[in-house]
């Protein structure tokens, strides 16, 4: 596993052999432990990727948050600038769509201040045990991570199976605070 090419092959295979009732049971997991973690508790405003088919499934992590009375919201992405807008959503089946490219998304709003979100969910294709992370590989979660206004935790959130010995890096490449999968919750930095 040397590149970032052949890593993505690797783990897209990992993902694509998970049954759907399995990712179903070890989202939940996943789910449930996020939802016990001090970082978790003190989240007002939280943002949450909203998964692909083959992902770890935030389903059951959107409707814990709102039943915990947080601020849900969740990332529309504008390929005119290459980031992500972070935009509240009250609703899964009204407020979410999907997008030419097969991404759900927040339909409309106001794009959320950085500055005011707690805890950031964070995608990933794998994770290691130093807070690094491969994506899909377009950059948005690090272009966002890096923002000036970004004080929050950065979360990874993924199947313990995406955990790999080490994740080849960038400059550009920005890491997680913490990272919660089906089986443990790891954090890192000082």
């Amino acid at each position: 596993m040397s590149t970032k090419k052949d890593l993505r092959h690797h783990l897209r295979e990992i993902l694509s052999t998970t049954s759907p009732e399995e990712l179903r049971e070890r989202s939940l997991a996943a789910c449930a432990r996020l939802a016990e973690t001090r970082e978790y508790a003190r989240a007002e405003i939280i943002m949450v990727f909203l998964s692909l088919p083959t992902e770890i499934d935030t389903t059951p992590l959107v409707f814990r948050a709102w039943r915990d009375r947080k601020r849900v919201l969740a990332p529309k992405v504008s390929w005119e600038q290459r980031r992500m807008l972070p935009m509240e959503i009250r609703s899964l089946s009204d407020d979410v769509h999907e997008s030419t490219l097969g991404i759900r998304e927040p339909v409309q709003g106001m794009p959320f201040p950085v500055a005011n979100i707690d805890m950031v969910i964070v995608p990933g294709l794998g994770f290691d045990r130093t807070g690094n992370r491969i994506g899909r590989g377009r950059g948005f979660y690090d272009h966002f991570l890096a923002h000036r206004d970004w004080k929050g935790v950065a979360c990874g959130f993924a199947l313990d199976s995406q955990l790999v010995n080490q994740v080849p890096i960038t400059e550009h490449d920005m890491q997680v605070d913490m990272l919660v999968t089906d089986k443990e919750v790891l954090r890192f930095g000082p």
